[in-house]
């Protein structure tokens, strides 16, 4: 993005920023206060006051929508005549104040013979001239003598005019000035017209062309919405900030910090405009902390592939879900900064939860991986120990200073399931950097790695339907609605159900590829001895093997894994179904994600070609293995991630050899 890029896209922001602080304005504004400071009797006249006041509300909306959806060059015009004007408006003020100070000293002489009139005429004549200059160089035109009407009053001040008639010539020339911005205003009477029809014209060839849903995204990445409420919110809550301390004075210096942030945190949601602005806020904090904490472990490697559920939405939506559900904006200031306490801490759960499953693969990845950097390792194990200790602090946090409900329920598990998955990270971690340093892999290594995480995923699934439970008795007994009765639902579907489902299907297909690894022949001594190979899967020697009815040799842990994937034999590809006999018909879910063909003869094997694609192919297939209902890799089964590393560690060992 070049410089010009840049500065339009924080202009296109910066500018629209305005409108929506007059929307929050408007939405807070109540008519019905203004009318009882102007203590009107008459009812007629009242109820006049109250069809203006009405008015003027619903045109502000308006106005501050028109501005709030121009493109940004018709916006850049319309704050180069609203500025022109402002100028003018200050230079008529210039005039009043210099006649006033005139009128005031009584000195009817010369301008140049007294040292105090010099003074005040040239002062004002240079405002004056400074005025007139920005004002031609605002609206491109050459002709000055259009914005120097407010310079007459200081002219005939120096024609020596009566004091009597100079304040008559000002009202002059603000009528010129009036005449002149009305003049303008109905020459350019049809260009909102004009914009409004050419902005419909290019909707519905949108929508004819692409749908309602091109339409929305267009208008979102031209808005910038989501930049566009987080400054708005940053802007609205310095204001607060600063008009807090400037009312308290040294009061503020004897409260704590946090609060008054929270204060005035809750002061700034009280609106629909202000709630999302503190909910895109989040948002972009969110993103902020997941960024560092992937550039601490990768560095700017970790730039390269990004994942969109670790772009802090998750975060934000939950924020505003949580907001909506619980009423946060029709709350008391107070109680308003005590619930959002709790949402806080349910948004820092659901940040350390992201930050796991953004390190998980990584951290399991160089453990498997020959890397030997120290500093690797060390950003890799700190990161995990933090993700261990925080959630455990956070939990013992809220024990101690707030009463249990469902919420702080919800937020509790996730904190200890987050220093329990991050215990089982680094268990597996450990195991696989063992195994590399053993210079030999070990045997029953998939089957540890899958008990660690069955057990973990077996209390995950104990929690959240402990979680679900509560929630049904405090929302039957309790105070029932829609919006709590979908969360829990939701909560049982992808928390409970899908892992019951998944779960019991990884079982089932290690079940299922047992069974056939038991009814394959092994190897003798003599047929490995002649063979004189390697395991095409993962390159090591066989000191022991099972032979297909293909005749094809493999580790029989190597096959197992193939075998969770697909029935048929990594060489030749023949169907091995029919040949075996497995405990329940296989469910086969990862046959259309190998992409391979049928294309290797079946003595491959013996001439030693084709071992490269044949590995290179189950690798593939390992890392596109079944698609599991949580957002991350670290949802899947032990098998899966040890497979992954598996693949990179011999990788580097056939590039060595």
């Amino acid at each position: 993005m070049s410089s010009w890029e840049r500065l339009q896209a924080v202009g296109n922001v910066v500018l629209r920023v305005p409108s929506i602080l007059v929307l929050e304005r408007l939405y807070r504004w109540d008519g019905k206060e203004y009318l009882d400071l102007l203590g009107l009797q008459d009812e007629q006249l009242l109820a006049k006051y109250q069809s203006v006041v009405c008015n003027l509300f619903y045109l502000g909306h308006i106005l501050s929508i028109v501005a709030l959806s121009l493109p940004l060059q018709r916006l850049v015009k319309l704050y180069v005549c609203v500025l022109t004007a402002a100028l003018l408006f200050t230079g008529h003020h210039i005039s009043r104040y210099y006649i006033e100070a005139e009128i005031e000293t009584e000195y009817g002489g010369s301008v140049f013979a007294q040292s105090e009139a010099r003074n005040r005429f040239l002062a004002s004549f240079a405002g004056q001239l400074v005025v007139c200059s920005l004002c031609s160089l605002l609206m491109q035109s050459k002709r000055l003598w259009l914005f120097s009407a407010h310079l007459l009053p200081l002219f005939a001040r120096l024609c020596a005019v009566p004091f009597d008639l100079l304040p008559l010539v000002n009202k002059f020339a603000m009528a010129f000035t009036a005449l002149e911005v009305l003049y303008y205003l109905v020459s350019n009477f049809g260009v909102p017209y004009d914009l409004a029809k050419s902005a419909y014209r290019e909707a519905v060839q949108m929508i004819q062309m692409y749908g309602w849903l091109a339409l929305g995204m267009g208008l979102w990445n031209q808005l910038l919405v989501p930049m566009l409420f987080m400054v708005f919110w940053l802007v609205l809550l310095s204001v607060h900030i600063y008009s807090y301390v400037t009312s308290r004075g040294q009061a503020v210096i004897r409260e704590r910090l946090l609060l008054v942030v929270l204060t005035s945190v809750a002061e700034c949601c009280g609106t629909p405009y202000s709630l999302l602005g503190l909910t895109f806020t989040v948002s972009y904090l969110a993103l902020g902390i997941l960024t560092m904490g992937k550039f601490y472990l990768q560095g700017f490697q970790a730039f390269a592939n990004d994942n969109i559920m670790h772009r802090g939405v998750t975060e934000g939506a939950t924020l505003l879900l949580l907001a909506v559900q619980t009423g946060l904006m029709e709350l008391q200031v107070l109680q308003r900064a005590f619930l959002l306490t709790i949402m806080l801490f349910i948004v820092v759960a659901s940040t350390l939860q992201s930050m796991l499953e953004m390190a998980d693969p990584i951290v399991l990845a160089l453990g498997a991986s020959r890397n030997r950097s120290v500093w690797k390792h060390f950003r890799a194990i700190s990161l995990c120990l933090f993700l261990f200790l925080f959630p455990l602090y956070m939990t013992y946090t809220i024990c101690r200073f707030f009463v249990l409900d469902f919420w702080l329920l919800i937020i509790i598990s996730s904190s200890v399931l987050t220093s329990l998955q991050v215990a089982c990270t680094l268990f597996n971690y450990l195991l696989f950097v063992y195994e590399e340093l053993r210079k030999q892999p070990l045997e029953n290594l998939d089957d540890i790695v899958y008990c660690i995480h069955s057990m973990c995923r077996m209390l995950e699934f104990v929690v959240a339907v402990g979680v679900v439970g509560y929630g049904t008795t405090e929302t039957v007994l309790g105070e029932w609605s829609w919006l709590g009765v979908g969360i829990l639902f939701v909560h049982a579907y992808y928390n409970v159900w899908l892992r019951a489902q998944h779960g019991w299907r990884s079982f089932l297909r290690r079940r299922e590829a047992v069974g056939k690894i038991n009814s394959l022949p092994t190897a003798t001594a003599m047929q490995l001895h002649k063979l004189q190979d390697v395991c095409s899967i993962c390159y090591q020697d066989m000191e022991s093997a099972v032979m297909t009815p293909c005749g094809h040799f493999f580790h029989p842990t190597c096959l197992r894994k193939w075998l969770y994937l697909q029935e048929t034999c990594p060489m030749c590809h023949q169907s091995l179904g029919a040949c075996l006999t497995p405990a329940r018909p296989t469910e086969n879910p990862g046959a259309g994600h190998t992409g391979v063909r049928p294309t290797e003869a079946p003595d491959a094997h013996s001439r030693g070609e084709g071992n490269v694609g044949e590995s290179q192919r189950f690798e593939s297939a390992m890392g596109e293995g079944e698609a599991t209902p949580e957002r991350s890799t670290r949802e899947m089964g032990g098998v899966e991630q040890h497979e992954g590393g598996l693949g990179n560690k011999e990788e580097d060992k056939e590039t060595n050899s």
